[in-house]
C-alpha cells in the first residue's frame, strides 16, 4: 500500500486552521454531514469510535473523499480507556485505522496509550499509509506537559497533539506557553479542554498549535467545552488571529450566559480593530490577574463578583469609580499597570438623555442597591436629578441613600409617589417572565427602565406598559454600557447600530433554544 499522497511533512502549510469532528449514529448519517460541512470546512475528522459498528462506515468514508479531493480527513477510533468510545481491542482499533488509510484518510489519531501497547513494525506500518497524529488526553487537570510530550517523542509522527483539562484560566497560558516553547521544533497541536479553556482554543493556533478542533454544531461536541467551527470562525474570527492580535474579555463567575462575546467582536469586526474578545470564567480574582498579566490580556468587562473585589487591585481608578465603589472596566496599560473605570454609568445615562428633554431635576426611582443601582445612583445625582432608592434590605439602601445623598423610601409609600423614570438595578426578572420586583400598582412613572436584557420584555415591563407608561429595554443599557467599553479601549467611536444588531439577533437566538428545549421536554 503507498503512502498517503499528501506528504506529512507538508501537512501543516496546508491545513486550515480548524478541524471539524464529525459523528453520526451509522455510515450514512456521519456522511450526510461531511457532505454538508466539506465545502466550508475541507479539514475533518471522522470519529470512528463513536459507530456501533465503525469498520462498516469505511466504504461510505471512501466515497465520500473520493468525490471530495480537498477535504483532509482524519480517522480517530479512541478507546474508552483513553476517553473514547470504542471497546475493541488494540488489535481491532488498528485494523479499523489501517483500513480508514486505506479508504482515503490521510490522517490518524492514535493515542500515546494504544501506542505503548504496540509493536514497533504495527506503528510503521500504520504510519506508512498515513499521516500519523500521536496524542494525549488528560481530562483532569494541566500537569506535566513537558514530560508526556518527552514520552510520546520515543515514537515518530507527524503531529504530537496534547491536550489538556482547564480547571483554571491560568492552566491555559501553561498550555500557551508550552506550545510556545515546542511548536518550532515539532508539529503540535495542543488545547485545553472544559470552559475555562476556551482561551487556548482560540489563542494556540498563534502560540504554535498547527490547528485546532471544533464541533459541527451545538450538541455535538466531542469533548468537553469543544465550541463549534461557526463560533470559532465568525464569533472569535479564529482565521484573522495572529501575532498582533490583542486579546480582550469579560469576566464573571458564572459567565457562559454573557452575550459580551457576541457584541464586542462584531464592534471590533465592524471597525477593523485587531482584537479578540473572550468569555473568561474566573473562579477566584487571583487566577484572572495572573491571566490578565501572563497572556497579556489588554482589557476586561468586569461582571458580578468581581466589580468590587477588583478595586484594591487596580493602579488607578477614575473620580466616578472610585465613588461608585464598583468597576467593570479594566485597561491594562502597556507598562503593565491596569486602570479602572465604570461604564454602567453612561448604560444607563445615555438611553435616558435620548428620550427627557434635560436630566437636570428628573425624579428617579431606583431599585436595588448593589453594585448596578450604585453606578446609576452616582451617575443621576452628578447629573442633577432627585433620586429615590427601594431596596427589599433597608440597610444597604441606607447607606447609599446617605452616601450619594440621595433619598430613600418605602415600598407602601410608592402608591402615593410619582417619577419621571424608575430604574430596575435588581436581577428579579432575569431569566424569568414572571418575576417582577414592583406589582402594577406601584408603577406610577412616565418610563419604566429594567436592567436586566434576558428576556428582552420582562415582567416588570410588560406591567409598565399596562399602565401607559413608556418602556426602556434592558438591552439600550447593555449596549450603551459596552459602546463605552469599546471607546475606552480602542479610542474609535462604536458601531452602535451593529452592536444592537448582534444582541437582539442573539437573543432571538436563545429564545428559540429555550422554546426547542421546553418543547422536547414535554
Amino acid at each position: 500500500m503507498s503512502a498517503s499522497p499528501f506528504a506529512p511533512r507538508l501537512l501543516p502549510h496546508r491545513l486550515p486552521r480548524v478541524c471539524l469532528a464529525v459523528i453520526g449514529s451509522d455510515a450514512n448519517e456521519m456522511a450526510e454531514k461531511a457532505e454538508a460541512l466539506a465545502r466550508d470546512n475541507p479539514f475533518l475528522e471522522f470519529r470512528l469510535d463513536y459507530l456501533p459498528k465503525p469498520a462498516l462506515a469505511l466504504p461510505r468514508i471512501r466515497r465520500f473523499l473520493e468525490s471530495h479531493h480537498g477535504t483532509v480527513a482524519i480517522a480517530t477510533c479512541r478507546r474508552a480507556s483513553s476517553g473514547g468510545k470504542f471497546r475493541g481491542s488494540v488489535a481491532s482499533q488498528l485494523d479499523i485505522l489501517n483500513k480508514a488509510a486505506a479508504s482515503g484518510c490521510q490522517l490518524v489519531d492514535v493515542e500515546l496509550q494504544t501506542a505503548n501497547k504496540c509493536k514497533p513494525e504495527q506503528l510503521q506500518k500504520l504510519r506508512s499509509r498515513a499521516g500519523l497524529i500521536l496524542s494525549f488526553h488528560d481530562f483532569r487537570a494541566t500537569r506535566k506537559l513537558d514530560e508526556t510530550l518527552e514520552k510520546m517523542l520515543t515514537y515518530s509522527a507527524d503531529f504530537y497533539k496534547v491536550v489538556s483539562t482547564a480547571t483554571t484560566l491560568s492552566d491555559n497560558v501553561t498550555m500557551i506557553k508550552f506550545l510556545a516553547r515546542e511548536g518550532d521544533r515539532h508539529s503540535m497541536v495542543g488545547m485545553c479542554m472544559g470552559e475555562q479553556g476556551i482561551i487556548s482554543r482560540v489563542l494556540g493556533v498563534r502560540a504554535g498549535s498547527v490547528f485546532t478542533f471544533a464541533s459541527a454544531s451545538a450538541g455535538q461536541e466531542t469533548a468537553p467545552g469543544q465550541v463549534t467551527a461557526q463560533e470559532l470562525r465568525n464569533v472569535y474570527r479564529l482565521d484573522q488571529v495572529d501575532v498582533a492580535t490583542k486579546v480582550y474579555g469579560v469576566v464573571g463567575d458564572p459567565i457562559a450566559h454573557s452575550l459580551s462575546p457576541a457584541i464586542m467582536n462584531a464592534a471590533f469586526r465592524r471597525e477593523n480593530v485587531n482584537a479578540v474578545f473572550l468569555a473568561l470564567h474566573a473562579k477566584t480574582l487571583k487566577d484572572l490577574l495572573t491571566c490578565v498579566r501572563e497572556i497579556p490580556i489588554h482589557g476586561i468587562s468586569v461582571t458580578m463578583p468581581y466589580k468590587e473585589a477588583i478595586l484594591p487591585h487596580l493602579d488607578n481608578t477614575d473620580s466616578h469609580t472610585t465613588k461608585v465603589g464598583a468597576c467593570n472596566t479594566v485597561v491594562r496599560a502597556q507598562d503593565g499597570k491596569l486602570y479602572g473605570f465604570n461604564t454602567d454609568t453612561a448604560g444607563i445615562v445615555r438611553p435616558l438623555e435620548r428620550r427627557l428633554n434635560t436630566l437636570e431635576g428628573a425624579r428617579i426611582l431606583v431599585l436595588g442597591a448593589g453594585g448596578a443601582a450604585r453606578a446609576a445612583v452616582f451617575g443621576l445625582k452628578e447629573r442633577g436629578c432627585e433620586v429615590y432608592i427601594l431596596n427589599r434590605s433597608a440597610a444597604p439602601a441606607k447607606k447609599l441613600a446617605h452616601q450619594a445623598r440621595a433619598r430613600m423610601v418605602k415600598r407602601q409609600d410608592l402608591k402615593k409617589l410619582a417619577f419621571d423614570v424608575i430604574i430596575n438595578a435588581t436581577p428579579v426578572g432575569m431569566g424569568n417572565t414572571r418575576e417582577t420586583p414592583l406589582q402594577d400598582k406601584e408603577i406610577n412613572a412616565r418610563y419604566v427602565f429594567d436592567m436586566v436584557y434576558d428576556p428582552p420584555e420582562t415582567r416588570l415591563l410588560k406591567l409598565a406598559k399596562e399602565r401607559g407608561a413608556q418602556i426602556i429595554p434592558g438591552i439600550e443599557m447593555f449596549v450603551h454600557q459596552a459602546a463605552r467599553q469599546f471607546e475606552i479601549w480602542t479610542g474609535k467611536p462604536a458601531p452602535w447600530d451593529e452592536m444592537l444588531r448582534v444582541v437582539l439577533l442573539s437573543l432571538q437566538e436563545r429564545a428559540k433554544d429555550r422554546a426547542a428545549g421546553s418543547n422536547n421536554a414535554k
